[in-house]
């Protein structure tokens, strides 16, 4: 049986104005969690504290962390970046050094950088809870593929690769599960959706929802570079960014777990119910 701590405690959301931030915020707020909203601009939420929080400036951390219990890390841009596990390191020790004893890290599926990052944090000594993701159902309604989707094609570096989408609603309730009940310490949850479907296959879906045309259009690592910096990135980001993408689906995160149902008791929603949620 799950135990819940109390939930009149004080927990800091990084990055809560994001995907995932803004749910963990609105599920933590609705259990009765005092909310910390960390935000690079400190934006206000509808309910808790609002605090400015910047992974870029570490000046920023130990006052957004003092008296907190716990806290969602969620590192911009990703735990794969050259920063990343220095930043992990440092962070992890101000936030035992503030007396927030657990944190819950967002991290990604299959990817050796970010290992290294978790094990920085993990080293602080803090009551550490790992989940790693999938990539998002909702990056085709909210993230970088937003705008393509709405123009009627989606160009990325996938290939034929398939993903096991994950839906960000149920991701939210696995982090505010490890933030609020005991037993999840020390453990690794790898969570994705309940089946693989290719960049194409997702495609036909979002046309069956939407009654408009939606296909895809696969790039190279280098043609999915060159179409980023067209949108404004520097070189160097671009190029890092499409190796990462390219890396991550090259096959070997194919596969689907069982994360979902094991900390929540339910089964992951499936891409079908996503898309006609997002586009019916």
């Amino acid at each position: 049986m799950t135990t819940h701590t109390n939930d009149t405690r004080t927990i800091l959301v990084t990055s809560a104005t994001g995907k995932t931030g803004r749910r963990v915020a609105k599920r933590l707020t609705e259990r009765g969690a005092t909310v910390r909203a960390g935000s690079r601009a400190g934006a206000a939420l509808s309910d808790g504290e609002t605090v400015r929080f910047d992974w870029e400036n570490g000046e920023t951390w130990a006052p957004a962390l003092r008296g907190a219990d716990a806290a969602y890390v969620n590192y911009h841009p990703d735990l794969a970046a050259p920063d990343a596990v220095e930043a992990m390191r440092a962070f992890g020790e101000l936030a035992v050094a503030n007396g927030v004893r657990r944190l819950t890290l967002l991290s990604g599926r299959g990817e050796p950088e970010a290992v290294r990052a978790e094990e920085a944090l993990r080293a602080s000594g803090a009551e550490l809870t790992v989940v790693r993701a999938s990539f998002l159902a909702q990056n085709f309604t909210e993230g970088a593929l937003a705008e393509s989707v709405a123009a009627g094609t989606i160009a990325f570096p996938a290939g034929g690769t398939a993903e096991p989408f994950v839906d960000a609603d149920d991701l939210a309730d696995v982090i505010v599960e490890t933030l609020t009940a005991d037993g999840h310490a020390g453990l690794v949850h790898e969570l994705t959706g309940p089946r693989p479907l290719t960049f194409a296959e997702v495609a036909a879906e979002i046309s069956r929802a939407s009654g408009r045309e939606v296909a895809y259009v696969p790039l190279s690592e280098g043609e999915y570079a060159a179409l980023l910096e067209r949108f404004g990135l520097p070189a160097p980001q671009a190029r890092w960014l499409s190796a990462l993408f390219t890396m991550l689906l090259d096959g070997h995160n194919a596969s689907v777990t069982d994360g979902v149902k094991r900390v929540l008791g339910r089964e992951p929603r499936d891409f079908t119910a996503f898309a006609a949620e997002a586009w019916g």
